[in-house]
């Protein structure tokens, strides 16, 4: 009986021919039965695909014999078997769409001017160290965070990541800029490009959560600084870190606790509404 699993990695890093890395992934995931989201562009790769476990590390191996992906940092976790409804591998100017392609530097070594990254403990020691002083600001859409984000968190209210450069230059969060500032997102990925254009901005401190929330939850579940469930864009919808998590979303119909969206347009975070079992059946 196979084992559904699911992978999220990336990695910044120059890619002189995109294109040619597309068609190689694209040929590599779909040899191997694998579904999900590739993005390429000239600043690395950023994919999340599923499938069975041992198609998934066949690809995995794969990948990592491209030298500049050989110390991708990936992230496992339990599938259905049905999370992607297709494999889509495509170009384009951003791994992350903020819409500054031409503000990100990009090196072997990755983002220059990211934030330094800190590992779940070192974040525990950074609070421990300076209390209150330290903001946890979310990467995210605004319907990520309704469902699960740190505990006291900022969480902008944009609808997608582009919206983040506006909010960075329209002043909003400028009483920030001497604190000490964690950022977070899903897997890393988008704080390594929020915590860059923070810095550039004038941000004195900037952190940015190693692994980003998948990391954190496999380290201390829901018995940490994180509250809820993590939104995931597959099928899965959202998913826990254990047996025990928050409920802190509330139904947009009759206002009970739920983490559950249901999906009204194209499975990219747009038309979802949280809507509880009582309102909608499962």
């Amino acid at each position: 009986m196979s084992t559904p699993k699911i992978v999220l990695f990336y990695v910044f890093t120059p890619l002189p021919d995109p294109e040619a890395v597309r068609l190689w992934q694209h040929t590599l995931a779909s040899a191997h039965g694998l579904t999900g989201r590739i993005i390429v562009s000239p600043h690395g790769i950023n994919a999340t695909v599923g499938g069975d476990v041992r198609a998934v590390k066949k690809y995995v191996r794969g990948t990592r014999e491209y030298a500049p992906f050989a110390a991708a940092d990936v992230k496992w976790s339990d599938g259905r078997g049905d999370d992607f409804p297709k494999l889509s591998v495509r170009v384009r100017p951003e791994i992350v769409t903020f819409g500054v392609p031409d503000e990100l530097h990009v090196t072997a070594d990755g983002v220059v001017g990211g934030g330094r990254r800190l590992a779940p403990e070192e974040v525990h020691d950074l609070v421990a160290e300076r209390g209150d002083d330290v903001v946890f600001l979310d990467g995210r859409n605004a319907f990520e965070a309704a469902i699960g984000r740190f505990d006291g968190a900022v969480a902008p209210d944009v609808e997608n990541t582009r919206e983040f450069v506006a909010q960075l230059d329209s002043g909003v969060f400028d009483h920030l800029k001497s604190k000490p500032v964690v950022t977070y997102c899903t897997g890393g990925v988008r704080c390594e490009v929020l915590s860059a254009l923070m810095r550039s901005r004038g941000f004195e401190e900037v952190y940015q959560l190693d692994g980003g929330i998948v990391r954190y939850g496999e380290r201390y579940g829901d018995d940490g600084l994180w509250s809820g469930s993590l939104y995931v864009f597959d099928q899965r919808g959202a998913v826990a870190f254990s047996d025990h998590p928050a409920v802190i979303g509330t139904c947009s119909r009759c206002r009970v606790p739920t983490s559950r969206y249901l999906d009204t347009d194209d499975g990219h975070g747009r038309g979802l509404a949280l809507v509880c079992t009582e309102c909608v059946p499962a």
